[in-house]
């Protein structure tokens, strides 16, 4: 039985992983600097930004899946968001490849790519790995920094480093807000109307430890459909009518290309809101709308 980390455990994408790692019998230990009020797993509460807390947790573990961050643009300041999620990512990095591990599986960001699309729009769509980076928040240039520590750490100690660039992670009660979105295109424009489930983001979490990969890797992890109820294509030719588009896509196809992580982990979504809606009765719809098949 492989002994894990995660960091962040008690974070919306936190909490999933352990779950999805217990499902699949890991031995798990939560650690985040705010204690649960309920786990299913033993946890610990630290401050990775400092480097002997985070050697402390680790120590006598397989892998980590690092998860510890401020989540998203704008929750603090910009400096105390590079900082923070800069430095403690430094930190679990160097103590996995002072102590050893087998496997680092972390979490990057969608935002790496341009998020959101104001300044410059996407060179190209669906989006891939490929797609230049163009970070556009303090949250965002942490996490491009903290790919290419990812690199490095991996090239120094032969440690397979997987980065994983969620996209706007969601549970099953958040999509009563998606009718919201259905008559104006521009509110969820910011990330290609992309989103993931949370338990589609523990899957790859897990995917991420399990897959053969050498090196550091990065994936984009998005639901295999968009926010909206309206096409794809029509969506693109509205909003952002002069971005090629580079290959065929289905109706409601995410725009937030999944193919390499389809190849390399997998990783196949298993959730949509399309399902949770049809399946729950009380999920509101704006006047007029039906929900999207």
């Amino acid at each position: 039985m492989a002994r894990v980390v995660v960091t962040g455990g008690t974070g919306k994408a936190g909490r999933a992983v352990v779950r999805e790692l217990l499902d699949h019998g890991y031995e798990v230990l939560s650690v985040d600097l705010v204690p649960p009020e309920h786990s299913p797993c033993p946890a610990l509460q630290a401050d990775l930004t400092d480097l002997g807390q985070a050697i402390e947790v680790l120590r006598g573990t397989d892998a980590v899946v690092h998860l510890a961050a401020i989540p998203a643009p704008g929750i603090r300041t910009e400096e105390t968001t590079f900082r923070n999620n800069t430095l403690s990512t430094y930190n679990v990095f160097s103590a996995a490849t002072m102590l050893g591990l087998g496997r680092v599986v972390w979490a990057s960001s969608e935002t790496t790519l341009g998020l959101p699309f104001e300044r410059e729009s996407p060179a190209y769509a669906p989006i891939d790995e490929e797609h230049p980076l163009y970070p556009e928040s303090s949250y965002a240039l942490s996490k491009v920094i903290s790919e290419e520590m990812a690199r490095q750490f991996s090239r120094w100690s032969g440690i397979p480093f997987v980065g994983l660039r969620f996209s706007n992670i969601m549970e099953p009660e958040d999509y009563t807000r998606f009718p919201e979105y259905w008559d104006d295109p521009g509110l969820r424009k910011w990330n290609l109307w992309g989103y993931v489930d949370a338990r589609d983001a523990a899957q790859s979490s897990r995917l991420g430890l399990e897959a053969d990969i050498c090196g550091a890797e990065v994936f984009i992890i998005a639901a295999a459909d968009t926010v909206m109820n309206r096409p794809s294509l029509e969506l693109m030719a509205e909003v952002y009518p002069g971005v090629e588009m580079r290959q065929e896509i289905g109706e409601h196809e995410t725009l937030l290309s999944i193919g390499k992580a389809r190849r390399m982990l997998g990783y196949e979504p298993q959730y949509s809101w399309r399902e949770q809606i049809q399946l729950t009765s009380s999920v509101p719809t704006l006047e007029g709308h039906e929900p999207a098949q």
